[in-house]
């Protein structure tokens, strides 16, 4: 889900030349951690891998500007034909809590991030954020949409992302409802917000406290202000920033174990969005933020996408067509038997005997920092 002006909408389809495959070979049963209402137990901890051989991924990528973009450029938003309006009730206000300033510190050898200058942007110079996204399901989860849900809302500069806890489905329910109720409720908290101050960890609380659907989720908020982003992470989604090639930053992600990562759910059950982390981070012009669920996450490492971005940048790619660049090249190591990925680490270091890549719904949104007078020549 996809979120534009006043509008929740949905992009143009594409179907890819990529060949789904069966995954990485093994018998792998992933736990995926579900809080239940009494707390007393978790259950749904186990999910297979059910793949379709054989059937065609399908890419549902849009691109979204604002007004002043749209008069100054010639990449006109391809709305695709399905249009969802989702009804909530008034949300309540809640207060935001204190925010920490983030360190940025080397991940492991196989991937660094390099720490961020400290340099002033001219006080006269206006950060845009300029924003676009693809998204592929699960081959067995393309007929119900997958459970990955997304916004971006070009006018209150904020984009989020949310990844549905598969293992809901081995008691009927789809998670993926609650995960795009909860992406439709930020939208609706973030036009609430002063223009300008979106204060995200507010947005995810009020959010929150309107979402009914049953299941549960991960969320990631970000928002634009003249300072820099201002974002809230919870669970296994997140997102990097990557500048001259490098990534400087990446959001930790937050697990209670291996597969089993924080989540909110309806009412009071599962985590908080109080237990979800907030960074303010400084950016600069040409940095590109890259916003995904686990689907991504667990397929690349950072200094791969990161590649991808300097060639998208190189070949004077959209935010939209670089995301759907990543989506790509996260599929391509999902069904690889054989390619070490940040998922086959993870499992490994877990004590479980796994190769390759996991098959999962791939959400990206790529958003390319501008300055405001330069946003019509960003776009091809």
């Amino acid at each position: 889900m996809a979120v534009s002006g006043s509008k929740v909408v949905f992009g143009d389809v594409y179907v890819d030349e990529l060949v789904s495959s069966c995954g990485n070979g093994f018998e792998f049963l992933k736990p995926k951690g579900v809080y239940f209402a009494d707390r007393s137990h978790i259950s749904c901890r186990k999910a297979g891998m059910v793949l379709r051989k054989q059937e065609q991924p399908l890419f549902v990528c849009g691109h979204y500007v604002s007004p002043t973009m749209s008069r100054n450029s010639k990449y006109n938003p391809p709305f695709g034909p399905r249009i969802k309006s989702i009804r909530t009730s008034p949300l309540p206000c809640s207060s935001s809590r204190a925010v920490h300033d983030v360190s940025f510190d080397g991940s492991s050898s196989d991937d660094q991030t390099t720490s961020l200058p400290q340099r002033a942007i001219p006080s006269e110079q206006t950060l845009t954020l300029v924003s676009g996204s693809c998204y592929l399901p699960h081959p067995a989860k393309v007929e119900k949409g997958g459970e990955d849900a997304h916004f971006i809302c070009a006018d209150e500069q904020a984009i989020g992302v949310a990844d549905g806890v598969g293992g809901w489905a081995e008691v009927g329910i789809d998670a993926g409802e609650f995960a795009r109720e909860l992406m439709s409720n930020s939208v609706k908290a973030i036009r609430d917000e002063p223009k300008g101050s979106v204060d995200p960890a507010r947005v995810l609380e009020k959010a929150h406290s309107s979402t009914k659907s049953q299941g549960s989720s991960t969320a990631c908020v970000i928002a634009l202000h003249k300072e820099g982003l201002h974002a809230i992470n919870l669970g296994d989604s997140g997102f990097i920033v990557v500048r001259d090639g490098s990534t400087v930053f990446h959001s930790p992600v937050q697990q209670h174990g291996f597969n089993f990562t924080y989540q909110l759910e309806s009412g009071n059950n599962g985590d908080l969005p109080s237990s979800g982390q907030v960074f303010r981070i400084p950016i600069l012009p040409g940095d590109v933020i890259v916003a995904g669920t686990d689907g991504l996450f667990d397929n690349l490492y950072n200094n791969e996408v990161a590649a991808v971005v300097v060639h998208a940048l190189r070949a004077g790619f959209s935010p939209e067509s670089t995301a759907k660049e990543i989506v790509a090249l996260a599929r391509e190591r999902a069904v690889d038997k054989n390619k070490q990925t940040p998922f086959a680490k993870a499992a490994q270091d877990a004590g479980y005997r796994y190769n390759g890549g996991k098959l999962d719904d791939i959400t990206v949104v790529v958003s390319f920092i501008t300055i405001s007078a330069d946003m019509s020549i960003l776009i091809h």
